[in-house]
């Protein structure tokens, strides 16, 4: 019997003789999106089984956004405070790593537990059952000894997970990941990044900020290499003047582990010492254990696939990382309100004459929270001019603006902006600086509405400020 065949007998069978429950919808991961998504749907009115194996809330409240802002929140508060010998006098600083665990332990995590998130849920009518739920037909989730069928759909929001490299030596050893570097009590004397993206490079900077010995091993020619070569540039130059000893282009070849800590090899011969090792090299969606075969979807792909109303299938809603839109809190959230629209109105809850959204990330936004930090949305100048668009380009450095003169120490940043010469509008922008990430609000807008760029520049720049240096690089592309 073919095996098409055995799943779909194996699915009757469960459909006529083993279904716990008929609800709705079965949301597959509480992450962000996840979360999001049956919160939104119970609270419609809708009967909702919401699945999670881990903690209610995901990666973001617990392992990612929200505490390493604390930590990178703290780590700059100790460096604005050595910058005023500079400006206003002298200061001397101690820092005392405690502050910050406790906070993350007790004020954003609760010791990391979600009875928060599941209360949530649940006081809204949901069902939560803790698992990792399973894909056994259409419309049939199968989750420990229950399954249940979803008279609606299922919604799939399961992240990502770390990926680890396979580097001699490695595997077996107590390296850390995220979860594990944002659950830090005490802090180690020297530590080595494996990775120089957004992860790696904000960790980097922090435990350097709090006296921590950081040697980095980034396999690529630079930091940050998504975004434009100028930020990796401008966060490389930052990272060392933290102390942070910077290795690009570098290849780990091996790892080695002993009592005292980790020695990692690199290929060109150097070696970084460290007592612990931090692996930052990016993160995958994990699909074979879905079950994504039994409703004709390809568990071998990188990412599930959705259209524009995040449809995976027939019936079938993916929301998230797991998408392959980028690891963003704000893009889960983004596509959990168009799937929810979405099975609304499939469950006859919206009425079909409400305006339908659709998924658009043309003008998608990233920060990488650094100092500086670094925001982008849209398309990179090599993104833009791989795609065979007449790109013109313009860079303004912040230290040029009255606000970065005013601003002197911690001043280093830019704004560059990539536009559609054609057609007269931008398809990308980076604002680097001390709050490049909230600069990036007004560029955000810019590309999305597709703004042209002889309205941009003819607005009035509030003064003195850092999204004023926007005008003058408007100014650029006019020349």
């Amino acid at each position: 019997m073919a095996e098409q065949e055995r799943t779909q007998v194996k699915a009757d069978e469960i459909a006529s003789t083993d279904v716990t429950a008929d609800v709705d919808v079965v949301v597959v991961g509480l992450g962000v999106g996840g979360e999001e998504t049956a919160n939104r749907l119970a609270a419609a009115g809708l009967s909702v089984v919401g699945i999670e194996r881990n903690l209610v809330g995901g990666e973001c409240p617990f392992w990612g956004c929200v505490p390493s802002k604390i930590m990178i929140r703290a780590a700059n508060a100790l460096a604005e405070a050595r910058r005023v010998d500079h400006l206003a006098g002298q200061a001397r600083v101690e820092p005392d790593w405690s502050i910050v665990a406790k906070r993350i332990r007790e004020e954003a995590t609760a010791g990391w537990t979600d009875d928060a998130g599941v209360e949530r849920f649940t006081s809204k009518g949901g069902r939560f059952v803790r698992g990792s739920g399973r894909l056994v037909g259409p419309g049939l989730v199968r989750v420990g000894d229950e399954t249940f069928r979803a008279r609606v759909g299922v919604v799939l929001g399961t992240g990502t997970t770390p990926v680890i490299p396979p580097v001699p030596g490695l595997a077996g050893t107590p390296y850390w990941t995220n979860r594990e570097a944002m659950e830090l009590a005490e802090l180690p004397g020297s530590v080595v990044v494996l990775g120089g993206g957004a992860i790696g490079a904000e960790v980097a900077q922090v435990l350097a900020r709090f006296g921590v010995r950081v040697g980095m091993v980034e396999a690529g020619e630079r930091v940050l290499a998504q975004e434009e070569p100028e930020s990796s540039e401008r966060v490389a130059a930052a990272l060392r003047a933290d102390g942070v000893t910077v290795h690009t282009g570098a290849r780990a070849e091996r790892v080695e582990h002993d009592d005292s800590g980790f020695t990692v090899h690199l290929a060109d011969g150097d070696r970084l010492r460290g007592e612990r090792l931090l692996v930052a090299t990016g993160r995958r969606a994990v699909l074979d254990t879905l079950g994504l075969e039994t409703v004709g979807l390809d568990p071998t792909r990188r990412f599930v696939e959705t259209d524009d109303r995040m449809r995976a299938g027939d019936g079938i809603w993916a929301v998230g990382d797991l998408t392959g839109h980028g690891a963003f809190t704000h893009v889960a959230m983004y596509q959990a309100g168009i799937a929810i629209d979405d099975i609304l109105r499939r469950a006859g809850v919206l009425d079909e004459a409400a305006g339908e959204r659709r998924a658009d990330y043309r003008a998608l936004p990233r920060v990488t929270f650094t100092d500086p930090e670094v925001g982008a949305v849209g398309l990179t100048e090599r993104q833009a001019r791989d795609r065979g668009l007449n790109v013109r380009t313009s860079l303004t450095p912040l230290s040029e603006s009255s606000r970065g003169w005013i601003h002197q120490v911690g001043d280093e940043g830019f704004i560059k902006l990539v536009a559609d010469v054609d057609r007269g509008v931008l398809v990308g922008a980076t604002s680097a600086g001390p709050v490049g990430g909230e600069v990036l609000s007004a560029l955000a807008v810019a590309v999305h509405a597709e703004v042209p760029v002889s309205t941009l520049a003819g607005m009035i720049y509030a003064y003195p400020t850092f999204h004023r240096a926007i005008e003058t690089a408007v100014r650029g592309l006019l020349r």
